[in-house]
């Protein structure tokens, strides 16, 4: 599998991969599958999976390399094989459809880091992970370690530079503005596209309660924590489809929890505590919806009340 061309991270600082995507330097159509992928275990994150696709292509879907390497993630046909499947759902099985190709990386990127895990004492498993999917395992198992390979180690080098590039350096952090009690959900001046209260439901065509706020927002854009707290729901619901819930505690009293909807994808697992700002998932069109937007809702005891007040929003 080859090394493509391409800038350095932003940070010289040292990073796992494991940390939330900065996705601003993803192609949008490719945030959610990278954002899915890079939830498949522990070892390879997001970022992980953004930074090889960049050295394995160069974000070309259909780059075939001198050695018959094909699309984003550079697959050989054989290896293709055994970890493509139709994570698309268009029907066809294919190391050029931008889905299937990401979740079969982080397939095996994962598999690999599990079956090198007995050499990580010679070396990271992450390092080993990513020299065995440029090598193969059994590189890594003949020399109990990193294969002295000029082209493997120069690989492994260059996807640890482009980590800290594909990563938010900040892991969150976000200041709350003055005035609000939460911090948006969608950074800049998203515009809102349904307010809170009682509505024509747009799927169920019935009169009941929107229970949040939907900011319009282009799929794949990151959705983020309005404060931190600790994710106590990530994963699917039928109505609201890829769902968060963040608790964050009691404010004056009272049990305060955050969430955020239709999804395209999750970014974070129960239990995970989240700063303020942290990336949560990403805006996708899931469950009962009718196009890519945010709905976020705050629940108060239990109970969802106007997030407008929350975010410092006019009526």
């Amino acid at each position: 599998m080859g090394i493509a061309g391409g800038d350095g991270g932003d940070s010289d600082l040292p990073s796992d991969g494991t940390g939330s995507l900065n996705s601003k330097h993803v192609p949008p159509e490719y945030v959610p599958w990278v954002l899915k992928s890079g939830a498949q275990c522990p070892e390879i994150g997001p970022a992980v999976i953004a930074a090889q696709i960049e050295a394995e292509s160069g974000w070309n879907p259909k780059a075939v390399s001198p050695v018959g390497a094909l699309g984003l993630s550079q697959f050989m046909p054989g290896t293709w094989k055994t970890w493509g499947r139709d994570d698309d759902k268009n029907g066809t099985i294919s190391p050029y459809d931008a889905g299937d190709a990401i979740m079969a990386q982080g397939r095996y990127d994962c598999a690999l880091a599990d079956q090198i895990r007995n050499y990580a004492k010679n070396g990271n498993v992450l390092d080993l992970a990513l020299a065995a999917y440029n090598a193969g395992p059994g590189a890594v198992q003949k020399y109990g370690g990193m294969p002295p390979y000029d082209e493997t180690t120069a690989y492994v080098a260059r996807i640890k530079s482009l980590i800290a590039k594909y990563e938010e350096a900040t892991g969150g952090g976000a200041e709350i503005p003055a005035g609000q009690k939460l911090a948006m959900p969608v950074r800049g001046n998203p515009p809102v596209t349904s307010p809170f209260g009682m509505r024509m439901h747009p799927t169920l065509h019935v009169r009941k309660l929107h229970t949040g706020i939907d900011f319009g927002a282009p799929m794949g854009t990151p959705m983020r924590a309005a404060l931190k707290g600790k994710v106590t729901f990530a994963g699917w619901s039928t109505g609201y489809g890829n769902r968060v819930v963040i608790s964050h505690g009691t404010m004056d009293g009272k049990k305060v929890s955050t969430t955020y909807n239709h999804m395209s994808a999750i970014n974070v697992h129960v239990g995970q505590e989240v700063n303020t700002g942290e990336q949560v998932g990403a805006v996708g069109s899931t469950g009962f919806s009718t196009g890519a937007h945010c709905h976020f809702e705050v629940q108060v005891n239990g109970q969802y009340v106007d997030p407008a007040p929350w975010l410092g929003l006019k009526k």
